[in-house]
């Protein structure tokens, strides 16, 4: 529930500054902490790993569009998408970088004993579980598939 208390707080705030892509980035947030919260069997309250998977995937659809609309040379509609992405990401814990999440991997593919790429799963379940809101998937992956393949 903090998270939902953190966003309209937020949002208040960029209410009274008049930021509008604040206001579209906080309300898209808050639209979905409700949508995951009236969903049918859902628990009222999220657990922190709920609220670190949906701000992920609120992040990820916007770099994802912002990519889509460069190759299609539109800056103009790429920059209010990474905007917005970076006013979510101020909700998720500090993101790791390459060289500590290469450290995770490579000490997860010694303590389970993996070798080659038929251990790429194993690997990437552990350390997505472990590294969860500090890490985005796509990263992890390409630093697994390169330490298995070595």
């Amino acid at each position: 529930m903090s998270l939902q208390n953190d966003v309209m707080q937020a949002l208040k705030e960029a209410m009274k500054a008049k930021d509008q892509t604040a206001l579209t980035a906080l309300r898209a947030v808050k639209s979905a902490i409700l949508l995951v919260q009236t969903e049918s069997g859902a628990s009222h309250d999220l657990s922190e790993e709920q609220e670190m998977k949906l701000l992920q995937k609120l992040v990820k659809q916007r770099k994802d569009s912002a990519a889509i609309y460069t190759e299609q040379s539109r800056p103009d509609l790429a920059e209010p998408e990474l905007a917005e992405a970076e006013i979510i990401s101020q909700f998720l814990p500090e993101a790791l970088s390459e060289e500590e999440i290469e450290k995770v991997v490579v000490m997860t593919i010694d303590e389970i004993g993996a070798d080659g790429m038929k251990d790429m799963g194993r690997v990437m379940g552990i350390v997505t579980k472990e590294l969860a809101g500090q890490a985005d998937g796509k990263t992890i992956s390409n630093i697994v598939r390169q330490k298995l393949m070595n």
